[in-house]
């Protein structure tokens, strides 16, 4: 199922209601011409729709225009004081945050998404906290917004370290005139990415965008996941690891993508808290490169510091939220314990402040859109998009939506094929068939002459029918 995504047609609200909405993300990231982070594709959806955008917060509710969804643009907001004091009392309806924390005291009595996977960032208890189970309003988020931009920023991570060819020493060398090949290229031997084992942990829509690129580079993946993934992991062609340390065993890259997991009530600690370990780092071959791009804490950072200490681990790049605290420069998020790694194995950590897949303009805007839209869903319809936990009653949920490509394929991925795509993928299938039936039926010896006439025909539909599945979104399990 799909959010009501038309920025044309103006959305019905009853005229003597007024909705008010905040975003505490910002929405664009490319530069306008104030050098300011520009807002204006996202305005421009939410006024077609026939809303209002403030670069204000809320003041005076009921001057309002009736009849209209006004959404205020606060990307500033930052610590759980200032979000307090300007949503504790509930007048926003709902919000839109993207790496926002929102804590238990902010009060949204509709709505709330979070642009991109995951929820754990929403902790209002108007929806019962990340996990949405419980509260009486609708959590929702935009799944797969940024899968490709993150697993581009994996790949950028693993390409820094391996192939190990020191290019910036190689780089400064040749500009100031000091290098010959023919003697001294020999002393910087090299070994290429294909072949190399990486064990991606988790499968979901970013697992899997690393894992297809991980593959397209010649690397051998292996992926930890449900089991309920296995036929779909190995129907596409990836290796089952069906526990942890199996699927780090001789692993030379390994990528969580796990998400936190449910929050203990009582100890507040998530059940994927320090899931990489020292069992699990000790399996990987010895010189490995672990990449974090999913959650701070997911890592024992203790365990991380031994295996820098005895060459285990190479190179670790994590990207995870710092938060500075703008009076007294106090630091906090969970990237705080890895600074204490800096002193001792700085040249061989790669520190990020989850800026991977946070700073792609087009996911931001794509994901925004995504989550205004998924409001005017809940205000008009009662229904809701990528809802996370529990539903409140009254509402209807149309089900899950990722962008083209990313996820599962689903029925509706089938019904929306026109006549000409069902025609096509037929005709190609029929043509391929014909000729492998040919092959078949014919003895080894004298296949040369159908090959010879036929194989640039038959590698030519089986290109065909491999570039259909991909455009028409036709790759995947089906849900």
């Amino acid at each position: 199922m799909t959010a009501n995504t038309s920025a044309q047609a103006v959305e019905p609200i009853d005229p003597q209601s007024v909705y008010t909405v905040l975003i505490c993300d910002l929405v664009g990231l490319r530069f306008g011409p104030d050098g300011k982070p520009d807002p204006s594709e996202v305005r421009a959806h939410v006024e077609a729709k026939g809303g209002r955008f403030h670069a204000t917060a809320l003041g005076d509710k009921a001057g309002l225009e009736h009849g209209r969804v006004h959404f205020f643009y606060q990307p500033d907001l930052s610590t759980s004081e200032e979000l307090i004091q300007a949503a504790g009392d509930g007048h926003y309806d709902a919000v839109i945050a993207a790496a926002t924390f929102l804590p238990a005291e902010t009060v949204f009595p509709l709505a709330g998404v979070r642009i991109g996977a995951g929820t754990g960032n929403m902790g209002s208890r108007s929806w019962g906290g990340g996990s949405g189970e419980g509260g009486s309003a609708v959590l929702m988020n935009t799944p797969g917004i940024n899968s490709r931009a993150t697993a581009q920023m994996v790949m950028k991570a693993i390409l820094k370290v391996l192939p190990d060819l020191p290019v910036d020493r190689l780089h400064e060398r040749v500009a100031r005139g000091d290098f010959d090949t023919g003697r001294e290229l020999r002393d910087f031997p090299t070994e290429k990415l294909e072949g190399k084992t990486i064990a991606i942990i988790g499968y979901g829509n970013i697992g899997r965008e690393v894992a297809k690129l991980a593959r397209a580079f010649g690397m051998r993946v292996v992926i930890h996941a449900r089991p309920r993934h296995r036929d779909w992991i190995e129907a596409e062609g990836f290796a089952f690891a069906p526990d942890l340390i199996d699927a780090a065993e001789g692993a030379d890259v390994l990528s969580v993508h796990v998400g936190l997991g449910k929050q203990d009530a009582q100890t507040g600690r998530y059940a994927n808290a320090g899931l990489i370990g020292k069992d699990v780092l000790s399996r990987m071959n010895k010189g490995a490169v672990l990449v974090n791009y999913d959650r701070g804490e997911l890592v024992d950072v203790a365990a991380l510091g031994d295996a820098l200490d005895e060459g285990q681990v190479r190179h670790a790049a994590i990207d995870a939220d710092l938060f500075k605290h703008a009076s007294t420069g106090a630091l906090s998020g969970p990237m705080l314990p890895y600074l204490d790694l800096v002193g001792k194995h700085g040249d061989k950590l790669e520190l990020l402040p989850h800026a991977a897949a946070d700073t792609d303009h087009p996911s931001r805007v794509a994901g925004a859109k995504q989550a205004v839209d998924q409001l005017f869903d809940v205000i008009c319809r009662k229904s809701a998009t990528n809802a996370k936990g529990t539903l409140p009653p009254g509402f209807l949920s149309l089900g899950a939506t990722t962008p083209p490509g990313i996820g599962p394929v689903t029925a509706d991925h089938l019904l929306k094929l026109t006549a000409n795509d069902c025609s096509e993928l037929a005709d190609v299938c029929d043509r391929q068939s014909r000729l492998w039936k040919a092959l078949a039926d014919t003895p080894p010896a004298e296949r040369g002459t159908i090959v010879a006439e036929q194989g640039e025909e038959l590698v030519r539909l089986i290109d065909r029918s491999c570039l259909l599945a991909e455009t028409l979104n036709l790759r995947g399990p089906y849900q």
